[in-house]
């Protein structure tokens, strides 16, 4: 999908690609924004407690350096707005700034679908994939993970045009 081209990282978008990647973006905004709250394990997964021991010693160290990351972070998921096609599909070209944010914004968005889905270090994606089409070929469950797997596809297709 992504390659490299003069210098930019390149690729092409068809219309339903490019809505699903804004509306998880914009569901990534929204999360660090309106719908920010600690108690959510997405939340806790997207800032894990840096002294998980040390509830005092994270809380101090959160309030300090969570306004700047939650900040870098919505601004990482805004580089995907800002670079994706309007309504219809097309080319996106990013620079190596912008692809190293869209791939921090992949990843966020990946952490936050893997803990809404339950998706372990172990779990094998094909065979939840497969489970889920087996149990309800409709589900919303189904879509989900397809759209996870989309998300690794693409952060892996990014993160070797970068290496190339």
């Amino acid at each position: 999908m992504f390659h490299r081209q003069a210098g930019r990282y390149v690729a092409t978008f068809a219309v339903d690609e490019a809505r699903v990647l804004r509306k998880v973006a914009s569901e990534v905004v929204g999360l660090l924004t309106d719908g920010f709250d600690h108690t959510d394990p997405v939340v806790g997964r997207l800032f894990p407690a840096v002294y998980p021991e040390d509830a005092a010693g994270s809380a101090e160290f959160r309030r300090y350096t969570e306004g700047d990351l939650k900040t870098s972070k919505i601004d990482q998921a805004g580089a995907i707005l800002a670079a994706l096609p309007d309504e219809a599909g097309g080319e996106v070209r990013l620079d190596a700034e912008a692809a190293e944010a869209w791939l921090r914004a992949l990843n966020d968005a990946r952490l936050a679908m893997g803990v809404r889905l339950e998706i372990k270090d172990g779990t094998d994606l094909g065979e939840e994939l497969d489970d889920a089409v087996a149990e309800d070929p409709a589900s919303s469950r189904v879509f989900q993970l397809s759209v996870y797997a989309y998300l690794g596809y693409l952060q892996e297709s990014l993160l070797n045009a970068l290496i190339d």
